[in-house]
C-alpha cells in the first residue's frame, strides 16, 4: 500500500504506486531491529519512550479492582485471584503475543499499525482482497482508537500521581486537580522546544522508578509470603468461577495493568526488538510483578492504607518523595504517548490518511523527534477537560480501557491475516496462536464495555470521528484523482504536439507537482490553457509516499531527461520520512538537473470542492472532506517550498 504525496493536481494527496517491500521470512526476525548501538544504553532509553505508559500503571490498577466503581471486596480469595490475572496477563500479553510474535512482523525495523498494514501484500485472489479491505479498515480503525488512548493517558497518569498529595494527611490535597492542570499544560508547552534535552533524562529516571517499585514490593512480599501463590493460574480461574459476572466486570479494571503493551510494537523501530526484550526480561517485567505482589500484601492487611494501595506500601518518611519520583514518571509516560501520536500522525499524512499538518523537527540529529503542532493543541485541551470533568482517577479509569483493549484485538486480527498473506503460514498454525491472542483481548475488551455509559464513550466518540476523518480523507483523495485521471493527457502526446504547435517559451525554470508519475500534472494544462507560455525547463515533480518506513538515499531520486527541455523527477519517501522541495532539486543537481532559485518559479493547483457533483461519496463525506481540505496546511509549507517562488492556480472541482 503506496501513495503518491502531491496528488494530480499538485496538492499533497494520496495516489497508487506499485511498489511495495518485500515479503518477511516466515519464523525469522524480520528486517533490521531498530538503530544501531550499544545494546545496554538503548534498553535504558526504552524504559521510558516504551514502557512510561505500562509502568506507571501500578499507580491505579491495583486500586481500581478493590476500590472502583466496579470493584470486589478485598477477601484472600478475590486478592491471590486479581494478582494471578495480573501476572498472567503481563506473561501471555506482552511476553508471549507482543515480544515473543508481534513484533517480529515488522517493517524494516519498523512496527505500528500502519507498518503492519504495510506488509499485506498488493496483489491477492478476490477473496483475500476483499479480505483485505476489512482488515485495512480495522487497522485504520485501531490507529484511530490510539488518539483516544492517547488522550487519556496523560490525564489519569498524572492525575494518578499527584493523588499521593492525598495521604498522610497531606494539607496540599484540595491542589491535586489544579497541579494536575498545571503540569499537563507545562508539558504541552514543552512540545515545540523538542524533546532531546528531557529526553536523555527519560531513562535514568525510569530506571529509578522501576528499581523503587520492585524495593517497595519486596518488604510486603516478605510480610505476607502467601502473595507468591497467585503465580499459580488456578487462583484466576477459580476467582472467575467464584464471582461469575462480577468477576468478569472487574477485568475491566484488572486490564489497566496491560495499557501501554501496544507501545512495545509501535516504538520498536526507535530502540530495537532486542533492547526492549532486554529491558523487560531484566527489570521492567519483574518490577511490575514485584509492585503488585506488594500491594496485593498490602490488601491483605487491610488497614487505610488501602484506599491507594501504591502509596500506601510507601513508608511514610518516603512518602511525598514517592509523590515526586510518581509524577515525574508519569510525566514520561505522557510524553511517550504525546510523542507516538505525532509520529502515527505524520504516517498517517505520508500513507495518505490524513490531511496535511504541520510538521515541525525539533532536532537537527534525530529525524524522528518531531511536533505537530494541531495534534499537540487537541491533545492538550482534550487532557485538561478530562481532568477538570472527572476530577478523580478512580472516575477517570472507568474511561480507560476500551480504546485500549479495541486496539488489542485489531492488532491480533491484522497480524493472523499478515502472517498467513506475506509470510505464508498455514491457516492451521495461524488460528490457534490467533484464538490465543483474542482470548485474552476480547475478554478484556468485552468487559470494559460495561464502562461505556461511565465515561467509556469517550475514547470510542474519539476514535469514530477519527476514522472517518481518515477514511473520508482517504475516498475523497482517491476521488479527485480519478476525476483528474480522466481529464489527463498523455505527456507523449503533449511533446508530440509542441513539436508541431511550440508554445512561447520564457527564461527559467517551472516546477509542476504531479501525483500520477507517468501523466500530465492537470496544473500544467490549466497553466497552458490560460497563459499560452511555458517556462524553458520545465520539471514534472512527483513526491511518492512508500509502503516502508524509509527509502534508502541511493534508491530515493530518479531524474529522467525529456525532449523540449521537459525533466521527470520522482522522489520516494518512506512514511518515517518528510519531504523537503528544495533538497531534493538539490539532490537532483547530481543527475544533471540544474535549477537556480532566483529562476525558479513552482505551480501548485488550488481546488475550490463543490459537493453537487455524481461521486457516489455521501453528502456529508463530501462535506467533511471540502472543510477539512480547505483547512488541511498548504502544499506550500509542508513540502518547504519557498512561498515567494509560488503560483497558485484555482480550479472547481465538483466531486
Amino acid at each position: 500500500m503506496s501513495s503518491a504525496v502531491a496528488d494530480p493536481s499538485g496538492q499533497a494527496g494520496a495516489a497508487p504506486s506499485p511498489a511495495q517491500p518485500a515479503a518477511p521470512t516466515p519464523g525469522a526476525s524480520h528486517g533490521h531491529h531498530g538503530p544501531k548501538g550499544k545494546l545496554v544504553p538503548l534498553a535504558l532509553g526504552a524504559l521510558g519512550v516504551v514502557y512510561g505508559d505500562i509502568g506507571t500503571s501500578v499507580l491505579y490498577a491495583v486500586k481500581e479492582c478493590f476500590n472502583g466503581e466496579h470493584a470486589v471486596p478485598a477477601t484472600h480469595e478475590n486478592v491471590l485471584g486479581i494478582l494471578s490475572l495480573f501476572f498472567w496477563s503481563l506473561m501471555s500479553v506482552v511476553s508471549f503475543k507482543y515480544l515473543a510474535f508481534v513484533t517480529r512482523a515488522n517493517n524494516k525495523g519498523e512496527g505500528g499499525i500502519f507498518a503492519l498494514l504495510a506488509l499485506i501484500p498488493p496483489k491477492l485472489s478476490p477473496l483475500a482482497s476483499r479480505q483485505k479491505t476489512v482488515v485495512v479498515l480495522l487497522g485504520i480503525f485501531g490507529a484511530a482508537l490510539l488518539y483516544g488512548d492517547g488522550m487519556i493517558t496523560p490525564a489519569i497518569s498524572v492525575l494518578s500521581a499527584v493523588e499521593g498529595l492525598k495521604g498522610s494527611g497531606g494539607p496540599f490535597a484540595h491542589l491535586i486537580v489544579p497541579i494536575t492542570v498545571g503540569i499537563i499544560i507545562g508539558l504541552f508547552a514543552l512540545q515545540s522546544r523538542g524533546t532531546g534535552g528531557i529526553g536523555r533524562l527519560f531513562g535514568p529516571v525510569m530506571l529509578v522508578w522501576f528499581v523503587s517499585i520492585a524495593a517497595l514490593g519486596v518488604p510486603w512480599i516478605i510480610r505476607r509470603p502467601e502473595v507468591l501463590h497467585s503465580l499459580d493460574p488456578r487462583w484466576a480461574f477459580r476467582f472467575l468461577e467464584q464471582t461469575g459476572l462480577r468477576g468478569a466486570v472487574v477485568l475491566g479494571s484488572v486490564v489497566l495493568c496491560i495499557t501501554g503493551a501496544e507501545a512495545l510494537y509501535a516504538d520498536m523501530g526507535h530502540f530495537g526488538i532486542k533492547s526492549i526484550r532486554i529491558s523487560w526480561i531484566s527489570l521492567v517485567g519483574p518490577s511490575l510483578v514485584l509492585n503488585y505482589l506488594g500491594q496485593g500484601a498490602l490488601m491483605l492487611e487491610g488497614g487505610e492504607g488501602t484506599k491507594t494501595p501504591f502509596y500506601g506500601i510507601v513508608p511514610d518518611a518516603l512518602h511525598y518523595p514517592m509523590v515526586v519520583l510518581a509524577t515525574a514518571a508519569a510525566i514520561i509516560a505522557s510524553q511517550a504517548m504525546i510523542s507516538g501520536a505525532f509520529s502515527l500522525t505524520r504516517q498517517a499524512v505520508q500513507l495518505g490518511f490524513f490531511p496535511r499538518v504541520t510538521i515541525v523537527h525539533t532536532s537537527t540529529e534525530h529525524e524522528g523527534q518531531i511536533y505537530i503542532p494541531e495534534i499537540s493543541r487537541a491533545l492538550e485541551i482534550a487532557c485538561v477537560v478530562l481532568v477538570l470533568a472527572f476530577q478523580d482517577s478512580s472516575r477517570l479509569a472507568t474511561a480507560y480501557g476500551i480504546a485500549v483493549t479495541g486496539t488489542f484485538c485489531i492488532t491480533s486480527l491484522v497480524f493472523g491475516f499478515v502472517v498467513t498473506r506475506a509470510w505464508g503460514w498455514p491457516l492451521w498454525k495461524v488460528a490457534p496462536l490467533v484464538v490465543f491472542f483474542l482470548l485474552f483481548d476480547g475478554t478484556y475488551f468485552a468487559s470494559t464495555l460495561i464502562k461505556f455509559f461511565d465515561g467509556g464513550w469517550v475514547p470510542i466518540v474519539t476514535g469514530v470521528f477519527v476514522f472517518a476523518l481518515m477514511t473520508t480523507w482517504k475516498r475523497g483523495r482517491a476521488e479527485m484523482a480519478r476525476r483528474f485521471a480522466t481529464q489527463t493527457v498523455p505527456l507523449e502526446a503533449l511533446l508530440e504536439d509542441f513539436t508541431a504547435n511550440p508554445p512561447h517559451r520564457v527564461r527559467g525554470t517551472a516546477i509542476f507537482m504531479a501525483g500520477n508519475p507517468t501523466g500530465t500534472p492537470p496544473v500544467m494544462l490549466h497553466h497552458l490553457k490560460h497563459n499560452q507560455v511555458l517556462h524553458r525547463q520545465v520539471v514534472l515533480l512527483s513526491i511518492v509516499s512508500e509502503a516502508v518506513p524509509v527509502v534508502p538515499p541511493a534508491e530515493a531520486l530518479q531524474v529522467e531527461a525529456l525532449e523540449h527541455g521537459f525533466y521527470r523527477v520522482v522522489f520516494k519517501t518512506g512514511f518515517m520520512e518528510t519531504p523537503n522541495v528544495p533538497q531534493v532539486l538539490l539532490r537532483a543537481r547530481a543527475m544533471g538537473l540544474v535549477c537556480e532559485p532566483s529562476t525558479t518559479s513552482y505551480y501548485l493547483g488550488r481546488e475550490t470542492l463543490l459537493t453537487t457533483g455524481k461521486s457516489s461519496m455521501m453528502r456529508w463525506r463530501k462535506a467533511l472532506f471540502a472543510f477539512v481540505s480547505r483547512n488541511a496546511r498548504s502544499a506550500t509549507s509542508y513540502f518547504g517550498i519557498p512561498p515567494g517562488r509560488v503560483v497558485e492556480l484555482g480550479m472547481q472541482v465538483d466531486l
